[in-house]
């Protein structure tokens, strides 16, 4: 979402002639995009601040923006922690850029966080990053209020963008080039319910547009996927074999804690189900380690989850207390910092163990690849499994229907095109082919 939010960001400054640079120092204006999903983020951000700070004590005329989900938290607070920012705006005032930049440039502060509708038509061009895939938010915000995220506080509360809106976006960027469109959201399979509509149908409208493409979706709630989603994802022949669905707990208790609606014997079946409609589909998932009050035993739920799920990848992070979050409040269940470190370590082995088990199944397949990058390999490889030796050659980087990355050698003309590529050797984080 944030990049795609850096991207409608760059389009409008673009139209008021701001040209991007890749230097910090050759710039007249500097703005981050923010994350505050966990503290590192948030620190990492006001870190870049106080180096900027420095920057504007040499040159006053130096404009400093921030913007994003630390700037929607934090709001004027931003300004009595760096007094040399002159833009704050939040994630709700993206479409509000064009005057709040003209604000600016006249010798205000500026503030503006408070919460807007998304905009009936869009009057500037998107600046997207030139490569195969198109980010596309189709939906913002949250209404569930799990106990540990910010997002309902930073991002608002659910509202869906206009399907007609969300059609002619996805046609220009096809017309532009793009092969793979990616539909955002924070709870992305709740799309529509503002607005009488659902996921499903919009899924069946771009599966109609005409061309050679495929469509993802992501993130997704548990209990947010339908009967009817699973199908039109069958049915669907651009829709990608691709489920992102963040569990957080293989506990039922911590999930209860969590304010997650759902147990770990729902959420298996819900899974289940999925597996049972697709041959080759994959299902990815996000777990937190060291959730406040979660014992040794509820943790190794947990691990066993992600085994008897058969999870091909999970995000993983040890949990972080966020200020607004009820969990926040719980200091005397809070875990200590060596018992997450090490929890998380152990969670990632369990993912790193479940990933090369997911890749090891695809030996012997053939798996349509859309071809994304290439590097030249001027290094001497050795010789993986099946494969060839790459030393000079070229290795094309690509992404199969079910989101498995691939590596095979090849032309730097297939970029941009879909290949088969009979898969020879796994390894834990991409598979290898020719």
């Amino acid at each position: 979402m944030n990049k795609s939010d850096t991207e409608r960001i760059l389009g409008m400054l673009a139209h008021f002639g701001y040209e991007e640079v890749k230097e910090p120092k050759e710039a007249d204006l500097l703005m981050i995009n923010t994350c505050s999903i966990r503290q590192l983020s948030a620190d990492k951000a006001y870190s870049y601040l106080g180096v900027w700070g420095k920057r504007k004590k040499k040159n006053p005329a130096l404009k400093i923006a921030m913007c994003g989900c630390v700037a929607q938290q934090d709001k004027e607070a931003i300004f009595k922690k760096a007094p040399y920012v002159d833009l704050v705006f939040g994630t709700h005032n993206i479409y509000e850029l064009p005057e709040l930049i003209k604000r600016m440039n006249n010798g205000e502060k500026v503030l503006a966080v408070d919460e807007t509708p998304y905009p009936s038509v869009e009057r500037f061009e998107i600046a997207r990053t030139q490569g195969i895939n198109a980010w596309i938010p189709i939906i913002e915000g949250c209404d569930n209020f799990c106990t540990y995220c910010i997002v309902p506080y930073t991002r608002g509360r659910e509202r869906s963008r206009k399907p007609e809106t969300i059609i002619n976006e996805a046609k220009n960027a096809l017309a532009n080039g793009f092969k793979e469109i990616t539909l955002l959201g924070q709870n992305v399979d709740s799309y529509g319910k503002d607005c009488n509509t659902t996921l499903a149908a919009l899924l069946k409208e771009l599966n109609a547009l005409e061309g050679e493409f495929r469509i993802r979706f992501v993130t997704s709630y548990p209990t947010d996927i339908t009967d009817e989603l699973i199908e039109t994802v069958k049915n669907c022949d651009k829709v990608c074999e691709y489920f992102h669905i963040p569990m957080q707990s293989g506990n039922s208790a911590i999930l209860k804690a969590m304010n997650r609606r759902y147990t770990r014997e729902e959420y298996f079946k819900i899974a289940e189900k999925i597996r049972n409609s697709f041959e080759d589909v994959t299902i990815t998932s996000d777990f937190i380690a060291g959730f406040p009050g979660e014992t040794e035993e509820q943790f190794l739920d947990t691990l066993s989850a992600i085994e008897e799920l058969g999870l091909d990848y999970s995000n993983t992070a040890a949990y972080s207390s966020r200020e607004l979050t009820v969990a926040a409040r719980w200091e005397d269940k809070f875990i200590g910092e060596d018992i997450k470190k090490e929890r998380l370590e152990r969670l990632n082995a369990k993912n790193r163990e479940a990933c090369l088990k997911s890749n090891k199944k695809y030996i012997g397949k053939t798996l349509e690849v859309l071809v994304e990058s290439y590097e030249d390999l001027a290094y001497e490889d050795i010789a993986v499994g099946n494969c060839p030796p790459y030393r000079g050659k070229t290795i094309l980087k690509g992404r199969a229907r079910n989101n498995k990355i691939v590596h095979f050698e090849g032309g730097k003309n297939l970029v941009g095109k879909f290949v088969n590529v009979v898969i020879k050797d796994a390894k834990t984080w991409h598979l290898l082919g020719n």
